[in-house]
């Protein structure tokens, strides 16, 4: 195939996210660290899944019309940094074929020299040994060797035989890869894409599997579950009443409903306590229901089928309506004026939202490890918030991007968004508590900035494979506390791991401690750890939270 339009890209585009989406599973299982939060897969999946909605019914002949769609919606979808940069990737590559209805092997490559330009800019600090030097080395190589004769298909396999060699030197260039003995995430996904999407230039058109693991020892989902807003398929609703963990998964709303969303529509999840309300649109509403299964028992369950329901609707046949899961949809209100000021934060436990909201938090997005939003959850909190000057606090590194991106995209030119780098809760917290509404938007911004230097973070969780890395041994279900990214110890006691932690964060500047527990700490282990810090720590204040916080036992923050 000598040269590609329009509908050819799509198809390859569209390919290569369903290639990533058979495989994603795979790309999560190479996450450095032995936590819970291998989303690289996920994340990037979700990302390309966006891409695809927005191309998948467009007929247009020319490839940069179809590369600006899919771009528009990768940059709405974008989740996590491997989730932005592949945003970044293509939209430098749709760039790159502006003015051009179809392209050749050469223009081909030129496009991807300028994926590799826009997505290198985006990022303040590229790392290399990431998916940025499998783009920028696979590029290259293509860029020196293309031919005015090949054929694109060539130019594919030229790409390919590159990036796979540049994911192959990843652990040279980063030492913790090598370390732990994986290649870089983000850049074996990429090659899935790239796979994928030669398949498609090869008449052979990479189609879901009807059967991949949405998450590790997890029953599959099938994959014929996603659908478009105009399908049918069938109304599921059910309530459900969690656990016990003795005998059930813990439940991860975020991660439930992330899974639940890229396997559906209309999707309403609510949490109360211990139940759980769902009302979703799928196809296969069985696979839904055994997947929601691991976590629960069905207290009431509802399935209708919607294409029976259009055809009655088309005859003139009175359709029951069931509203007892739903909430009322909001009324649509009169604009009203924008305010001076207004705060987002990131989120992960319903006592940390609280907190942030009694602090001034004007606006939740919920997200966190294994949980990051969407720019698109960014705008619409932005939106949402009404204000003329909005300060975000994205309170997790995986999602500073995310929020960076939706900064850039509000197209109100009354509103300026300030994205606070805050890479913890504590240290959102502590910025966020630094808000004065009486001075300027530039002064509120740099006296944030500058409380995020005054907070040392730590985590408690648990280890989902054994590791070495630094010298500290894990183990599979372990306990273990990390300070600002480094491991520091490992044990089956959550509580043995806090004191180690909090030996290694406090010192003689130390006034404060913040002590977030999450929604598997006991009212015993809360009251021996604030026994422990007052006999241990006696000169120090401690600020005591209960965040119920998944995944992470204890946040702990010292100031």
């Amino acid at each position: 195939m000598k040269t590609i339009n329009g509908q050819t890209l799509k198809q390859m585009l569209i390919s290569g996210g369903n290639n990533l989406y058979n495989h994603y599973p795979e790309v999560d299982a190479l996450n450095v660290f032995p936590v819970p939060d291998g989303d690289t897969g996920m994340n990037m999946n979700l990302t390309m899944t966006s891409g695809a909605k927005e191309i998948q019914n467009r007929s247009d002949a020319d490839v940069y019309e179809i590369a600006k769609a899919f771009s528009r919606g990768l940059l709405m979808g974008a989740r996590g940094n491997s989730g932005v940069i592949t945003s970044q990737i293509f939209r430098g590559f749709a760039q790159g074929l502006e003015g051009k209805s179809e392209i050749n092997a050469v223009e081909f490559a030129d496009a991807w020299q300028k994926g590799v330009e826009v997505a290198y800019k985006a990022v303040i600090r590229p790392v290399e040994g990431t998916i940025l030097t499998v783009v920028r080395e696979s590029s290259q190589y293509l860029h020196d060797n293309i031919k005015p004769s090949y054929t694109i298909d060539r130019a594919m396999e030229l790409l390919i035989k590159e990036a796979h060699e540049s994911l192959k030197r990843t652990p040279e260039l980063l030492p913790i890869l090598k370390e732990v003995g994986v290649i870089d995430s983000g850049g074996a996904g990429l090659i899935y894409i790239f796979e994928g999407m030669r398949e498609a230039i090869n008449g052979s058109f990479v189609e879901r599997n009807q059967a991949t693991a949405m998450e590790k020892d997890s029953p599959i989902i099938a994959a014929g579950a996603s659908m478009e807003e105009e399908e049918f398929g069938y109304c599921t609703e059910f309530i459900m009443e969690l656990g016990p963990d003795s005998v059930k998964k813990p439940f991860n709303e975020k991660r439930f409903t992330n899974i639940l969303n890229s396997h559906g529509n209309s999707l309403v999840v609510v949490r109360d306590e211990n139940i759980v309300k769902v009302h979703v649109h799928t196809l296969t509403p069985g696979n839904i229901l055994n997947y929601a299964q691991q976590f629960g028992e069905f207290l009431k369950l509802k399935i209708e089928n919607m294409t029976e329901q259009h055809h009655q609707l088309a005859t003139g046949a009175m359709v029951e309506q069931h509203t007892d899961l739903v909430p009322e949809p909001e009324k649509e209100e009169e604009p009203k004026e924008k305010t001076e000021y207004a705060m987002i934060a990131v989120s992960s436990g319903a006592g940390i939202d609280q907190f942030f909201g009694d602090i001034g938090v004007n606006e939740i997005v919920k997200g966190g490890q294994t949980m990051n939003p969407s720019s698109q959850d960014f705008l619409a909190a932005i939106k949402h918030a009404n204000a003329r000057n909005i300060f975000i606090f994205p309170n997790n590194s995986n999602i500073l991007m995310a929020a960076s991106q939706a900064a850039d995209m509000v197209e109100d030119e009354e509103v300026n968004v300030y994205v606070i780098p805050s890479k913890t809760i504590p240290q959102g917290i502590s910025a966020s508590i630094m808000f004065n509404p009486e001075v300027s938007p530039e002064e509120n911004f740099e006296e944030m900035k500058g409380a995020l230097t005054n907070v040392k973070s730590g985590e408690v969780t648990f280890a989902i494979r054994d590791s070495e890395i630094n010298g500290v041994k894990v183990k599979k279900d372990d306990f273990i506390g990390i300070m600002e990214k480094e491991i520091v110890s490992d044990n089956k006691n959550k509580l043995e791991v806090l004191k180690v932690l909090l030996s290694r964060m406090v010192d003689d500047s130390s006034s404060l401690i913040t002590l977030i527990c999450g929604e598997d700490v006991t009212d015993a282990e809360v009251e021996e750890a604030k026994k422990y810090i007052a006999e241990t720590f006696e000169y120090l204040d401690l600020d005591l939270h209960m965040g119920e916080q998944p995944v992470y036992s204890f946040l702990v923050g010292v100031e």
